[in-house]
């Protein structure tokens, strides 16, 4: 006896729904236990210092990275290897962009040579810019 004669066979199809939730269950791992991490960069280990100033106010600022093998970066941007005074104050002038007087960051790594920063120091003088600032790390206690 022959029951279905009258029935059609359903087509089998594949549920996605499963897949996609799978696929995001994955996607939120690797979203989680991805690690952000500046590749273009100087690795810069601050002076311990015990300076504590107030925060700047919010004016246009300018940072200068200088690393222990004496490169030198402005806004990200590096500045030429053999860096001297005329160098270092058209970074300045062009990481300024014209806006009236920048507060110059200076993040120095504790071994950088004590004339780079100088030099930098020097170089924001000669731009106009009177406003320095040296970035320090305070010590754990």
């Amino acid at each position: 006896m022959n029951f279905r004669r009258g029935r059609m066979r359903d087509e089998p199809e594949i549920n996605l729904i499963p897949m996609i939730d799978v696929l995001l269950v994955i996607l939120i791992f690797l979203m989680i236990t991805t690690t952000y991490s500046r590749f273009a960069g100087l690795h810069v280990n601050l002076p311990e210092g015990l300076a504590s100033a107030p925060a700047p106010p919010t004016t246009p600022r300018i940072e200068v990275i200088v690393d222990a093998a004496g490169q030198m970066r402005v806004n990200d941007s590096p500045v030429a290897a053999p860096a001297g005074l005329p160098q270092i104050r058209e970074a300045l002038q062009h990481a300024a962009q014209g806006r009236g007087d920048p507060v110059v960051v200076i993040s120095a790594d504790r071994d950088a040579r004590h004339g780079q920063v100088v030099l930098v120091m020097e170089a924001a003088q000669q731009a106009g810019y009177r406003r320095l600032t040296v970035l320090t790390r305070v010590p754990a206690r």
